[in-house]
C-alpha cells in the first residue's frame, strides 16, 4: 500500500502507472509482473495474484518503484560527485548527452560518460552534480561518470584519480 500525497496525481491504465507532480511526470509499465495494482481513494494497493514467495517479493519491489516515482515528482533526486586528481589536472565538461573528461591521468583521448534520460549534469569547481526526477536515470548517470574514470594498467593504490560519488540526496536543492 502506498499513500498518495495531496499534490500528486496517479493514473492507472492496465498496470501502467503514471505519476504526475509539480516537478514533472513519470510513467512505468508493470504489465509483465504477476501482481494486481488498484487505486482506492488516496492509496495505491499492490497485491499478489498468487501470494507465494517470489510474488510477495515482487509486491515489495513494485511498491518501492511507485514510492520512488512519487518522491521523484515531488522532491527529485540529486547525486553529488567529487573530482579527485593528484597527478594530472583533469577537466570535466558537459557536451550534449555526454560528460567529457579530458586529461584523465595524462591520457590524450577524452573519456565520455552517457547522461541517461532527462537527468541534468552541472560542473561546479571540483563537484559534479546530477539532478533529475527519475532515480534510475540519475543513479545510472552518476554511475556512468564514476565508471568512466576507472584507472587501468596502473597501481590503483597510487593512482587514486577519478570522479567519485560522495552524496545521494532526495530533493533537488538549487
Amino acid at each position: 500500500m502506498v499513500q498518495i500525497p495531496e499534490k500528486v496525481k496517479v493514473l492507472l491504465n492496465n498496470k501502467v502507472v503514471e505519476v504526475i507532480g509539480e516537478k514533472g511526470q513519470l510513467v512505468r509499465d508493470f504489465s509483465q509482473v504477476p501482481i494486481e495494482i488498484r487505486v482506492e481513494g488516496n492509496k495505491i494497493i499492490v497485491s499478489a495474484l498468487r501470494p507465494r514467495r517470489k510474488e510477495s517479493a515482487l509486491v515489495g519491489t513494485v511498491v518501492s518503484h511507485i514510492n520512488n516515482m512519487i518522491k521523484g515528482v515531488t522532491e527529485g533526486f540529486t547525486y553529488k560527485l567529487k573530482i579527485v586528481y593528484s597527478h594530472f589536472p583533469m577537466s570535466v565538461k558537459v557536451q550534449g548527452n555526454y560528460v567529457t573528461i579530458e586529461n584523465f591521468i595524462g591520457e590524450r583521448n577524452p573519456r565520455r560518460a552517457l547522461i541517461m534520460g532527462n537527468s541534468t549534469v552541472s560542473v561546479k569547481g571540483d563537484d559534479v552534480i546530477v539532478k533529475g526526477i527519475n532515480i534510475e536515470d540519475v543513479s545510472q548517470t552518476a554511475a556512468n561518470i564514476e565508471q568512466a574514470t576507472i584507472v587501468r594498467k596502473r597501481d590503483t593504490r597510487k593512482f587514486l584519480d577519478g570522479i567519485y560519488i560522495y552524496e545521494k540526496l532526495e530533493g533537488m536543492a538549487d
